[in-house]
């Protein structure tokens, strides 16, 4: 018999009586199902709001801040300051002039439906044209606000994680009472977390002279290095230039690289007690098949294919619990809403979980792993098995 007849004869053996094993393959199976229902849920969320920051951006649209700001909430400019930005070249017109707008940033704090715990909600003021520049606001319940009243529109994501933001609601922001008239869509971006009011009235509310912002959209993506010399070499301006997709790249680098991480960590320990589910499984399942390997070594079977035989033994079992754990976070996570605070702004950002592809395929990796890891030892202590000792055992 050759080797790959060996190899299929004995891998087909192995695998045919794992049934005969029940308790303790399931046992290794459940343990490395939790690692990665751990990791991929964990994961997910770093997915979710990574795409909900991609939702956001865009190459056409550019958005201005002050020179130095990482954020629009350390950034500022003044009323020449955003005219300035708007006579640049680069930027498409329309009917009413330049598509930009210039836009006010702020925190108020209100109750999660969830928990009923203060949350930091972006409150941003915009200008008429926002509606145009942006491109993906669409209204879904309600109408755009008036300009010069006390009035807001909600995006979806925050009117239904905080409380008070319902249609027809009165909320009061700082010393004033404002009406919510309608709640809007953002293409699921970050925007859907945000609410908007009229900037020039927004302004007074908070005793501020000035903007944190100016999105501008472009002639097309191609018109950004242009309009981007023309902002940064005016001797008037001090300002730092970047596309939305740069912006929310820069944005949600911290937050994903910190979810990753403690992901990763997290899974990496279960892993732990899961290798040692997995050790002691195959361990038990060599000890309980000693004469037959060794009876298999007598008649002529090489060390290899009873390597390969436990080892495939260790992943098939690692698999199944890999792509059980797999199955029930993409049906307990997948598309699930939640919130979270975006560190670079200190507030709250709407998203939903993603259980992408990519992350059902670490998964499986995963899995793969640690099979191979909790067969390994176990394989090369059969293949060692002295068989005229091992033929005396009973």
């Amino acid at each position: 018999m050759n080797w790959l007849s060996q190899i299929f004869a004995v891998v087909f053996y192995n695998l045919r009586t794992i049934p005969e094993r029940k308790g303790s393959a399931l046992t290794a199976a459940v343990g490395i199902a939790g690692v990665v229902l751990v990791l991929v849920g964990v994961l997910a969320i770093a997915a979710g709001f990574q795409k909900t920051l991609a939702s956001s951006g865009a190459k056409d649209i550019a958005i201005v801040l002050r020179a130095g700001a990482d954020t629009e909430m350390n950034s500022g400019l003044s009323r020449e300051d955003t005219r300035l930005i708007s006579d640049a070249p680069g930027i498409a017109r329309g009917t009413a002039g330049p598509l930009t707008s210039a836009e006010l940033f702020v925190i108020i704090n209100l109750p999660k439906r969830s928990t009923g715990t203060d949350a930091n909600v972006p409150l941003r003021g915009v200008s008429a044209s926002s509606f145009d520049v942006r491109g993906n606001i669409q209204i879904v319940e309600g109408r755009k606000f008036e300009t010069g009243k006390n009035e807001i529109i909600v995006g979806t994501g925050a009117a239904r994680a905080f409380a008070g933001l319902d249609l027809g609601r009165e909320i009061e922001i700082g010393t004033n009472k404002w009406k919510v008239v309608g709640i809007f869509s953002g293409g699921g971006g970050s925007a859907e977390s945000e609410i908007w009011s009229d900037a020039d009235v927004l302004m007074p509310a908070y005793n501020r002279d000035g903007f944190q912002s100016v999105y501008a959209r472009l002639n097309s993506a191609a018109s950004f290095t242009q309009f981007k010399d023309a902002l940064t070499t005016n001797p008037q301006l001090k300002v730092k230039v970047l596309t939305l997709d740069e912006f929310f790249a820069e944005q949600g680098t911290m937050m994903t690289e910190f979810i990753t991480g403690i992901g990763v960590f997290i899974a990496g320990m279960m892993a732990l007690g899961a290798l040692f589910a997995a050790l002691n499984t195959m361990y038990g399942a060599v000890a309980a098949r000693t004469r037959e390997i060794a009876t298999l070594r007598a008649l002529g079977f090489g060390a290899g294919p009873i390597i390969t035989s436990v080892l495939a033994e260790s992943i098939a079992v690692a698999l199944v619990g890999g792509v059980l754990g797999a199955a029930v976070a993409w049906l307990a996570f997948d598309g699930y809403q939640a919130s979270t605070i975006n560190w670079q702004t200190f507030s709250q950002v709407t998203f939903a979980f993603a259980v992408t592809p990519a992350l059902l395929i670490t998964a499986i990796v995963w899995a793969t792993i640690l099979g191979v890891l909790g067969g390994l030892f176990p394989a090369i202590r059969a293949a060692r098995l002295p068989i005229a000792a091992a033929l005396r055992e009973t």
